[in-house]
């Protein structure tokens, strides 16, 4: 079942060099459960798109391939669509618009599997997982069982979930149900990049379809293809910080680009913390911060873990020393 000394750089986005001791691709669960009943210290990999490997894997590795998209409910106004972990994630947003089902729209192009959504949350152009999210279900590692996670036991937040905190390395997740809209669809077009995007294809009522189009095309000039070089997309998070704070940083960065949570909370977006520190588009070896946007580290071609790590942790200081704002990793540090 288990394969020996696998070569892990074409599953991870990054393209990073290591080799996993064991390594098994599981494209069932019933091989997934006889594997859980035998191994209980896994590495569980999916999609490799939220990850950066900085050593060689000595657990054995499930490279987890489960495929399959279904409706399971269907009301006048709303469905329920179940995607298998292993699904591509953005393979999946296009067919929940091909069937005219809204909700996931913002989130195209979004690198990664299904089954590796929920764990961090993922958002953008103002929509997250949790608001279109129904359900999932797990396989308990150290049991066995399969047991089903509700919006509320995920204890989503801000790139955050249940399985990166209290329950991280304990559960395998198998698929993940949404809600999903079939009329009446919401139209998110909040962010000025969306209208601008909008603005240049002349979409003066903009479809869910039309959403997902400037969402892709907006990604595309800002982020790099993972298969022409390698990266993760958005490696840090945007830090959200108190009014306070924020004042004090106004005074001496009038510019400074903020969103604001609450009448208590401003959230500053990362990239522009990373440009200010003078990062933007320098290399570092074969390490380095993309020339468009300064919150995606790339690999140039030959670049390790601990390269990528260590031009990560200058970030942060830099940061720091400037602004009094600690950067946290987005990124599973492995």
């Amino acid at each position: 079942m288990f394969q020996k000394n696998v070569s892990l750089k074409s599953l991870n986005t990054f393209g990073i060099e290591a080799t996993a001791a064991l390594f098994a691709e599981v494209n069932s669960v019933d091989i997934l459960s006889k594997i859980v009943a035998t191994h209980k210290d896994l590495f569980i990999l999916s999609g490799g798109s939220n990850i950066l490997l900085t050593k060689n894997i000595s657990r054995p590795v499930v490279y987890l391939n489960t495929k399959g998209i279904e409706i399971v409910e269907r009301k006048p106004d709303t469905v329920r669509v179940k995607a298998q972990a292993g699904e591509n994630w953005h393979d999946f947003v296009l067919w929940c618009l091909s069937n005219d089902f809204g909700g996931l729209e913002n989130l195209s192009l979004i690198p990664g599997n299904v089954g590796t959504s929920p764990m961090q949350n993922i958002g953008a152009y103002g929509v997250e997982i949790k608001d279109h999210f129904d359900c999932l279900e797990a396989m308990e590692i150290s049991t066995g069982s399969i047991k089903t996670f509700t919006s509320k036991d995920c204890l989503f937040g801000y790139r955050e979930s249940v399985f990166k905190n209290d329950l991280k390395g304990k559960f395998i997740i198998l698929n993940v149900t949404f809600k999903l809209t079939v009329t009446k669809h919401q139209i998110n077009d909040n962010y000025g990049a969306i209208r601008e995007q909008l603005a240049i294809e002349k979409e003066n009522s903009p479809t869910i379809q039309d959403i997902s189009n400037a969402v892709i095309a907006i990604r595309k000039t800002k982020l790099p293809d993972p298969k022409e070089i390698g990266n993760s997309g958005s490696f840090f998070k945007n830090p959200v910080i108190s009014i306070e704070h924020f004042i004090k940083l106004q005074e001496a960065n009038d510019n400074i680009p903020h969103y604001k949570i609450s009448e208590a909370l401003i959230k500053v977006p990362a990239g522009w913390l990373v440009e200010q520190c003078g990062f933007k588009g320098k290399r570092f070896g074969d390490a380095g911060v993309h020339k468009n946007q300064a919150l995606v580290l790339v690999n140039y071609e030959n670049a390790n873990g601990s390269d990528i790590l260590n031009l990560a942790k200058k970030i942060q200081s830099e940061v720091t020393k400037r602004f009094s704002i600690d950067l946290e990793m987005e990124v599973n540090i492995i």
